[in-house]
């Protein structure tokens, strides 16, 4: 069976929420952003994400959204209330497996909160955990943009030019990671070329809005593909390249061209990595895109290019596989999302739903949990 014919015949097994929406444009990114709105008496909840559009058209007018998506509170979700003829009027929930699918047709009330005039492709854009109006982007061109979302208008004017806080500059090629400190206020890096950028944001602007970084990193001898604070160390920092290394730096050392820990990562390009939450010593590194769950400290995903998202549960690497498991797979993979037909360009641990995920893959996105008999077996 084809990965289409497999998802029609087991959505009901498979999938406590799925949900299919065609952007208007492609999107490379994705974040959710931490908070949740609840309107009053109501078993919905909205809950909101970053994305970014990208043109093959060198004109296009690009822009960096932020998508308001509606989906069930566990009331709702598991007591068949009529949550959907509400809002998904091409839905259905059923209710011996307690599950809203979502098909290809679906009509579910997605709305786009607001719109930014964005100059170039949104290769990337994340959030600043102090303050989540703030925005960074790393773009086509060869600057990092900051955007202060509530002092923009919600819908983009094509005719509205480019208008960020704040130009960051100090890269010579198109950005790839991006990273606020999660425990000091306006710390970013951001990685591109073969270096690393230190920014901090509260610096007073040149003329033209432009900051340069105060430190500069220069360890890697290929284009550093992605950067990521410590979660609990506000002073180290990893990186990973195509020169297939895996750095450790901390931004308290004068040394900037020498990191603290330098290792033999892959045997190829090294493309993402991931410190876990919980764990102060263990981070994955990957040539596909990956993050830790958020809310639980075994569990990682990852995606490639072969248009499928994985999630791992750690804690049963090394367990052999009994009678009853499929053939072939590793008892700690612990399920395959198969609902995108193109290559998967981001996605995203919603922080406040465990066990959802929001991703990207050209012009759709999807925001999916898997059945709850899945990973409480």
């Amino acid at each position: 069976m084809t990965d289409k014919e497999v998802l029609e015949e087991y959505k009901p097994i498979l999938y406590d929420l799925l949900l299919t929406h065609t952007l208007e444009r492609p999107s490379l990114t994705a974040e959710w952003l931490p908070d949740v709105t609840m309107p009053d008496g109501e078993d919905y909840s909205f809950h909101r994400m970053i994305l970014g559009t990208h043109s093959t058209v060198n004109d296009q007018h690009n822009q960096l959204m932020i998508a308001c998506i509606p989906f069930p509170n566990d009331s709702g979700r598991f007591s068949g209330s009529p949550y959907a003829s509400r809002l998904f009027s091409g839905s259905q929930y059923d209710k011996n497996n307690a599950a809203f699918i979502g098909f290809d047709s679906l009509h579910w009330k997605y709305e786009t909160e607001g719109k930014i005039s964005h100059k170039g492709n949104v290769s990337k854009a994340c959030y600043m955990p102090q303050d989540p109006d703030i925005i960074a982007t790393s773009t086509s061109s060869k600057d990092v943009l900051v955007f202060h979302y509530e002092k923009h208008s919600a819908k983009s004017d094509p005719s509205v030019k480019c208008n960020p806080k704040l130009k960051l500059k100090g890269h010579q090629k198109e950005g790839h990671g991006l990273s606020w400190n999660p425990n000091i206020n306006g710390y970013l890096l951001s990685a591109s070329d073969d270096h690393i950028c230190l920014w901090n944001i509260h610096t007073k602007p040149e003329k033209e809005r432009n900051i340069h970084p105060f430190s500069t990193f220069t360890g890697h001898t290929s284009s550093v593909k992605d950067v990521a604070w410590h979660p609990s160390h506000e002073s180290w920092f990893g990186s990973v390249s195509d020169d297939k290394k895996l750095m450790f730096w901390d931004i308290r050392s004068s040394e900037t061209s020498m990191p603290c820990h330098n290792v033999d990562a892959h045997n190829a390009e090294v493309n993402c990595l991931s410190f876990n939450p919980f764990i102060d010593c263990i981070l994955a590194t990957g040539s596909t895109d990956k993050t830790w769950s958020p809310h639980y400290k075994t569990i990682l995903a990852c995606s490639g290019i072969n248009r499928r998202l994985y999630v791992w549960d750690c804690n049963k690497i090394g367990v052999e596989n009994s009678a009853e498991d499929a053939e072939g797979y590793p008892r700690e993979l612990l399920f395959i999302h198969i609902g995108h037909s193109a290559k998967i360009s981001d996605f995203s641990w919603n922080p406040n739903e465990p066990w959802v995920i929001g991703s990207v893959a050209e012009d759709i996105m999807q925001v999916w949990q898997m059945a709850e008999h899945i990973y409480s077996d």
